[in-house]
């Protein structure tokens, strides 16, 4: 019995490792399959992609297609790569490439092509060919079109459902369902549409319609689809400010339209990333193959350090390489260094510390380096300035009237001396300080740009009075002997309104204004009048009656034209009038003279900008000698400051004052001045009008030549 038992008990134990060795068998020869070469041929027309493979595989890859950049991507669960190395260049036709990439016990195969097309897959033996369809051209879409409907459809697959579907955040998701997998599919956008084109694809009917979805709150308004040749064309219209990404799943390509957002906080907007795109999906992959990954894609050299460890899930969609790997440097404090084409990936703190030992190492050989001594001969910056912008006790500056930080330039062992005969620095340092002072003073000891500056003040003065007057009066002519008596023959002293002889008598009028209203000048001229006299028969009474009128007109305009010459940010003054002496008293009591500005001044310093235009700071006065008061004579003024960017050349008026003076007066006698017609004898009117008027115009001219300002 016991033997019998002991029999089944091995037997079982037998069969048991039968069956775990067939087991672990076929997991070895599973684990076993690898990819062992990638060749590009040309069979009847068309590229083929041949996969070489340890083992058949059991059924075709799961892929997908990107339109741009274009790519085909196949995966293989449990499959190694034995190819030996990451990229094979196939360079044929539209392949470019191919790129393998393992991730755990799964493998990616990209296959990277110059156009998008539609690609098919079969099994031969221990080969997987991969047959891409021909790039659609002009000549193949001229051809299409003129082939028959038949034709054609016999040809194309039709399109399943065109939906629309509200995303998260206001993301408007427009879903196709494709006949298969196959279909190429290319977007663009042209214009403020949105174009979808699904290549050899037939719209039945009931999907020939436009739907209005704006109802939705989302940048998408309609969707439309229509057919064009043997492509179904699908045309999104949205609006506002956008953005779109599109990705296949299968039978299933979806195209999601959002509003943009611009925040630099977040990379995942790629601002100022400028990379060709590409996609990542990778569950638990090492970060040093991650790495590799990327290095394939764009060329570069990338050196990892051995303290760069760990793994990474990572799901990125047509996203810029540059992004990908700051993101990727984000997610595990990595830093990176580039030199030319090599890229150094390490820990933050380990580049900082190795950065830290250089420094500190620089600056030990900086500490043991022997002293060299080098001249500079300066040409138009004095050696005293740059000497103390060196030393770091001075302003730096380069001679024309610019200032920064006293910053010292040489090193602690360094010194400078500046011969201002010859105008020379003599630096003594090391000789990478002595390249640094070279490179300096090559900057700073150049000559400064001049800029001529021209100011015209034009005063225009229009004067204009009129007055008009009248005097009347009356008087008696007296006629007397030398001795007072009254003359013998009085009636034939005048005749026909002259004396006829010279009798021994005075005769004397007496006049009298009992209406006195004469005009008046302004302008201190001579005013014109108009008398007439009335006499009576005896010419013993008489009446005078004198209108006086006066119109005046002037015009005066005055000129004044200071220029300048100065270099660029350095302040220039022009100045031309004349000192008016005063008393002043002292506290003592003593008086004693000072003297007042009465000039025509420019004060001007100005900036050139790098695009060619002066930025002048202004002050324009010009002053004259006014009334004379007891304290001394007044001072009128006109003075305009303010700062303008003006053109090289151009003209700009940067002030002006406008006076304009208007009176009218008018004197009459009461009551009778105010009777119509006659009450003019009864009355003086006065008009006048001054109008002043100032402009200050200003002109910069950036000087080239020594000629330039004659």
């Amino acid at each position: 019995m016991k033997s019998q038992a002991k029999t089944t008990w091995q037997g079982w134990l037998r069969c048991a490792a039968l069956g775990l060795f067939a087991l672990g068998a076929t997991a070895l020869a599973h684990a076993q399959n690898a990819i062992q070469a990638i060749t590009g041929s040309l069979q009847s027309g068309a590229e083929v992609v041949r996969i070489d493979f340890a083992q058949p595989l059991a059924a075709l890859p799961q892929g997908f297609t990107v339109q741009s950049p274009a790519r085909i991507a196949l995966d293989f669960p449990g499959v190694s790569n034995a190819v030996g190395r990451s990229a094979v260049d196939l360079n044929q036709g539209n392949l470019r490439s191919a790129n393998v990439v393992q991730a755990g016990d799964r493998t990616r195969l990209v296959l990277n092509l110059k156009q998008a097309v539609a690609y098919r897959a079969e099994l031969q033996g221990n080969s997987l060919l991969v047959v891409l369809e021909p790039a659609a051209g002009p000549a193949m879409a001229s051809a299409g079109n003129t082939a028959f409907a038949e034709n054609r459809n016999r040809d194309t697959l039709p399109i399943r459902d065109i939906d629309f579907r509200l995303g998260e955040g206001n993301t408007g998701r427009v879903i196709v369902a494709l006949p298969n997998n196959q279909v190429g599919v290319d977007v663009r956008q042209q214009g403020s549409q949105l174009l979808v084109e699904f290549t050899r694809s037939r719209l039945p009917e009931g999907l020939r319609r436009r739907l209005d979805v704006a109802d939705f709150n989302t940048p998408v308004q309609f969707v439309s689809a229509q057919q064009v040749g043997d492509r179904v064309r699908m045309t999104i219209e949205p609006r506002g400010d956008w953005e779109h990404s599109a990705y296949q799943s299968d039978n299933q390509f979806v195209v999601e339209v959002r509003a943009r957002k611009v925040d630099p906080t977040k990379l995942t907007q790629g601002v100022g990333y400028t990379g060709e795109k590409l996609s990542l999906n990778f569950q638990n992959i090492e970060i040093r193959s991650l790495l590799q990954v990327i290095a394939d894609f764009t060329n570069f050299n990338i050196v990892t350090s051995d303290s760069v460890t760990g793994a990474l899930t990572l799901r990125l969609k047509d996203v810029p390489w540059d992004q990908a790997l700051d993101i990727i440097m984000q997610a595990k404090n990595l830093g990176m260094r580039k030199n030319g084409s090599v890229l150094w990936i390490a820990p933050k703190d380990e580049i900082n510390a190795k950065e830290k030992m250089d420094f500190e190492a620089r600056a030990a050989i900086e500490n043991l380096e022997p002293l060299r001594t080098q001249s500079f001969q300066l040409n138009y910056t004095k050696a005293l300035v740059i000497a103390q912008g060196l030393s770091g006790t001075g302003a730096a500056a380069g001679g024309g009237g610019g200032s920064g930080t006293a910053t010292r330039i040489l090193s602690q062992r360094g010194s400078v001396i500046a011969e201002q005969r010859t105008n020379q620095v003599f630096v003594t340092d090391v000789p990478s300080r002595l390249a640094q002072v070279a490179e300096m003073i090559q900057k700073l000891d150049v000559p400064m740009r001049q800029v001529l500056i021209e100011a015209r003040i034009v005063e225009a003065t229009d004067t204009f009075g009129r007055s008009l007057g009248v005097r009347l009066g009356g008087g008696i002519i007296n006629t007397r002997s030398t001795f007072g008596a009254m003359p013998t023959v009085a009636p034939n002293a005048v005749v026909n309104g002259a004396f006829t002889a010279s009798p021994s008598a005075t005769t004397t009028f007496t006049n009298s204004n009992f209406i006195n209203l004469p005009a008046t000048s302004t302008t201190g001229d001579a005013v014109g009048t108009f008398a007439l006299s009335l006499f009576n028969s005896s010419f013993s009474r008489m009446l005078n009656l004198e209108i006086s009128a006066m119109e005046a007109d002037g015009k005066g305009r005055v000129i004044s034209s200071p220029r300048v010459i100065t270099a660029d940010q350095t302040k220039a003054l022009i100045e031309q009038g004349e000192e008016i002496p005063y008393q002043q008293a002292t506290s003592s009591g003593a008086t004693s003279i000072s003297f007042r500005k009465a000039v025509l001044k420019l004060e001007v310093t100005p900036q050139i900008t790098p695009e060619g235009n002066i930025i002048l700071a202004l002050d324009v006065s010009k002053d004259s000698r006014g009334v004379n008061t007891s304290a001394g004579p007044a001072i009128n003024t006109k003075h305009v400051q303010t700062e303008v960017l003006v053109e090289n050349g151009g003209t700009v008026v940067i002030g002006g004052i406008f006076e304009l003076t208007e009176t009218n007066d008018e004197s009459r006698i009461p009551v009778l001045g105010e009777v119509p017609v006659v009450g003019a004898l009864f009355r003086k009117r006065d008009r006048t009008a001054n109008k002043t008027e100032m402009l200050v115009f200003i002109t910069p001219r950036m000087i080239t030549d020594r000629n330039a300002s004659r």
